[in-house]
């Protein structure tokens, strides 16, 4: 749980356990999940459009389900999950594969907006 109540995951993928969602990686690079509760996936585009992406396959925020930025690559899931007995929140996860140097400067900037939005 984030400070804000919105809950945050995130973790390394192993390509090999990893699922067809997962963004394609050039040699080198490295994969990240971070998933939060209470944000769209519409939101979640439109932040990492502004932090340099360009929505691949739509110009709808809320249709996007993958961005590609400058050394980086995202896919965006969401799903309804139970937070608690009757209350149900969105849950988006996003799913990075980058150049390791380019997702360090891009994940805490991700997660600012994203933590900023939830709860």
């Amino acid at each position: 749980m984030t400070d804000d109540g919105s809950a945050a995951t995130e973790g390394s993928v192993d390509d090999e356990a990893a699922g067809a969602d997962l963004p394609p990686a050039e040699e080198g690079w490295e994969r990240k999940t971070v998933a939060y509760r209470g944000i769209s996936r519409r939101l979640a585009a439109h932040y990492l459009r502004n932090l340099g992406g360009e929505l691949v396959g739509t110009d709808d925020p809320a249709a996007a389900t993958r961005v590609d930025g400058d050394g980086w690559r995202v896919t965006l899931s969401a799903e309804t999950v139970t937070a608690a007995a009757a209350i149900e929140l969105t849950e988006v996860t996003a799913e990075f594969a980058g150049d390791p140097e380019v997702l360090a400067e891009l994940l805490p900037k991700y997660r600012q907006k994203a933590m900023r939005a939830g709860g």
